[in-house]
């Protein structure tokens, strides 16, 4: 199963359904269908998704493509990109994998 690396942080937002979509920049190309997120701080702590759907675009158009750009104008974006990615650039075609929240694991 295709799988990407997502750190702790994000997990709270990803299984409250809050988090559809990540954006990736020089990683494995992911398709449509399973797809899990393994946390870098702790890879026993996983979450499966559906990918829905993916898109190579500039990080620029990113936030009008997710309906986010009073949340990320571009430097916001840039930031959190730089965060993880420190050479990346607006002009850099990334990967918008977007995808449905979590299934639950059984209680």
């Amino acid at each position: 199963m295709q799988q990407l690396a997502l750190v702790a942080r994000l997990f709270p937002s990803l299984f409250s359904g809050e988090k559809t979509a990540t954006i990736r920049w020089r990683e494995a190309h992911i398709e449509p269908g399973p797809m899990t997120y393994v946390c870098e701080d702790d890879p026993a702590k996983r979450a499966v998704v559906q990918v829905t759907r993916c898109t190579y675009m500039l990080l620029a158009e990113v936030a009008t493509f997710l309906d986010k750009a009073d949340l990320w104008p571009d430097p916001v974006m840039l930031e959190g990109m730089r965060e993880h990615y420190p050479e990346i650039a607006l002009t850099d075609v990334v990967q918008v994998i977007e995808h449905l929240a979590p299934e639950m694991p059984a209680a």
